[in-house]
């Protein structure tokens, strides 16, 4: 067993705890779909990276199936067993945003059967949760292009965006914590609900759906932090002050 960093016990059962609680929202079908949380560690200039191994889902797995992985490389820092090809997206979104420390990628039910009808290139807003818990966008890419065996083709546009919507796929989610990953991941399932019933509901009696304008939308973004986190908004603010 690699045994170049030593494994933090505390991370190991925060990543199962959230393993459990994105099994449990039926997001795990298969041993597809992963996760990731960064963790500082001195020598490591992106720090490393917690994961599941391949080959068991993140329904049945246990502490002992977490690997730790170098981030630039896929070089194995602790345990045994390889990664599956979707740690190269994870490890090259911590690598360009030093600001997310944690990706979800799950291959939702809603999501894919959403875009996969052909009426839909893009969700709309009907709520107020997803424009604040996310703060930015979702980017859209198209089924045929392949940003888990290439991560690199997301370099132009990770930075635009907390959660990349793979047509066909699945989607993955960007949060400073795991926490706020997860809470991006079901924020934009739910909003993909959403708008599955709002469609089904309006086309049964002839209405419109109520979509938010873009421009309720841009304002919700830019009011996300303070919102959200108003704790931390009033910390940034005061320390903009003093400097």
């Amino acid at each position: 067993m690699a045994t170049e960093v030593p494994f933090d016990r505390e991370v190991g059962e925060r990543f199962l705890r959230y393993a459990k609680l994105v099994a449990g929202r039926g997001y795990i079908h298969n041993t597809l779909g992963n996760m990731a949380i960064r963790v500082r560690q001195s020598g490591f200039e992106h720090g490393v990276a917690y994961t599941k191994h391949a080959e068991v889902s993140l329904e049945e797995m246990g502490l002992d199936n977490i690997v730790i992985t170098d981030i630039p490389t896929s070089r194995i820092l602790y345990g045994e067993a390889m990664t599956s090809v979707g740690h190269n997206l994870n490890r090259e979104i911590l690598k360009l945003r030093p600001d997310i420390d944690a990706v979800i990628h799950v291959h939702d039910d809603h999501t894919i059967g959403f875009f996969a009808s052909g009426a839909f290139k893009e969700i709309g807003v009907v709520s107020l949760d997803f424009p604040f818990i996310h703060g930015k966008p979702a980017y859209y890419l198209p089924a045929d292009m392949d940003v888990e065996s290439d991560a690199r083709a997301i370099h132009n546009f990770i930075g635009e965006t907390n959660c990349l919507v793979l047509l066909g796929h699945g989607v993955t989610t960007l949060g400073r914590t795991i926490s706020e990953a997860y809470h991006r991941l079901t924020a934009f399932t739910s909003e993909v609900r959403r708008n599955i019933i709002a469609e089904q509901l309006a086309a049964l009696k002839g209405s419109q759906v109520q979509y938010r304008s873009q421009a309720e939308v841009e304002e919700m973004y830019r009011l996300a932090e303070s919102i959200i986190y108003p704790e931390r908004a009033e910390a940034v603010v005061a320390t903009a002050r003093k400097a």
